[in-house]
């Protein structure tokens, strides 16, 4: 399931930066001038999980697979991006494509770190990323508006459409974003050919200077109090130190390094868990002598469905799901003795999968 969220932010706010602490697999350029980074990195990134850990502990697998979400870091973004300035298109074509989005916005003096905007102002930086994504939205739902109004002549049935596109387009022209409009699923059905960038979910994280990095700052406070209508996190973080943290591969050498910080856990951990969580996420697992791994499904998801992300063929012939709460599997220590309980439950094809589930599916093909 390659889930994506998008880091995005005006140019120098640390969002490389960002990208390279959490990324696996991808290191793009941190570097201090407008567009370092040109084509969006893709890095894929583990979700943090003590309980595939336990699990591995009990069944002790051969090897212990994470679920993973992926991270792409995208151009920096400039005023006028909506109407092509810098890498305009480019990056909100990108953008477009993710399926949450992650804004990195520079809480922090530095003389030595360009800034284009003037003074260290971080509710005018996201009213500029805010903007141009309205604009973009807005060109988009009138074009629809257009073509809509066409329809209905031929067939009335199009009336429902436009009365939603309008609503969009009036809520957009008030410099408000589509995620605040609340619409129910009947009337997302109207806009969700035009895969709107205001409608994604948004997780902030405020870019912090070493002193902050635990207590904030004046500069993420005035971000808190700008957004906390919009139900949206605000992740306080020292990039850079992050990053240093990511770069350690002895865990001693980690351990000591977040000790003189005064660290429990990288805020990296708390930014995946909370972009999983942004993008209702769920994880179960499977647990075998031949590995431990966990699964990323949305939540909602029914058995069969949970069953294709190990393989199409599961969901197509799926049968029965054999399931075990993660909380009896640690209580019982293994599948045979939850089985002995009564703690492994036959589930057909309406089951609802929790998250924390261990699973072991039937299927025929």
């Amino acid at each position: 399931m390659a889930l994506q969220a998008g880091i995005v932010g005006l140019p120098n706010v640390g969002k490389s930066t960002l990208f390279n602490a959490v990324s696996n697999s991808a290191k793009a350029q941190a570097s201090n001038y407008r567009f370092c980074t040109i084509d969006p990195n893709v890095g894929l990134v583990d979700v943090p999980d003590p309980r595939l850990n336990k699990l591995a502990e009990l069944v002790v697998p051969n090897r212990i697979v994470p679920t993973q979400i992926e991270i792409v870091d995208i151009a920096g973004l400039v005023r006028g991006a909506s109407k092509g300035e810098g890498l305009g298109n480019k990056f909100l074509g990108n953008i477009r494509e993710v399926d949450a989005i992650i804004h990195v916005i520079r809480c922090f003096e530095d003389e030595n770190i360009l800034r284009e905007e003037g003074a260290i102002n971080p509710v005018s930086d996201k009213e500029i990323i805010d903007t141009e994504l309205q604009l973009k939205d807005l060109e988009s739902v009138e074009k629809k508006i257009q073509k809509t109004e066409k329809q209905i002549k031929l067939d009335p049935k199009y009336k429902t459409e436009l009365e939603v596109l309008v609503k969009c387009k009036e809520h957009l022209e008030k410099g408000k974003s589509i995620r605040e409009l609340d619409l129910d699923k009947e009337e997302k059905v109207a806009i969700a050919d035009l895969f709107l960038l205001t409608d994604k979910p948004v997780l902030y994280v405020a870019n912090v200077d070493e002193a902050s990095m635990h207590t904030g700052n004046k500069y993420s406070d005035t971000l808190k109090e700008a957004v906390k209508n919009e139900k949206a996190e605000v992740i306080i973080m020292n990039n850079n130190i992050e990053a240093q943290i990511a770069e350690m591969e002895n865990p001693e050498d980690r351990q000591l390094f977040m000790e003189e910080y005064k660290m429990t856990e990288p805020a990296l951990d708390r930014l995946i868990h909370s972009a999983y969580k942004l993008l209702n996420l769920y994880t179960y697992f499977t647990a075998g002598v031949q590995e431990v791994r966990a699964w990323t499904i949305h939540e909602g998801w029914k058995a069969p469905q949970a069953a294709g992300v190990i393989h199409t063929d599961f969901e197509k012939g799926f049968i029965k799901a054999e399931v075990i709460s993660y909380d009896d599997f640690v209580q019982y220590g293994s599948e045979a003795a939850c089985r002995e309980v009564g703690k492994l439950r036959i589930e057909g094809k309406e089951y609802v999968v929790k998250d924390g589930d261990v699973m072991h599916f039937r299927f025929n093909v």
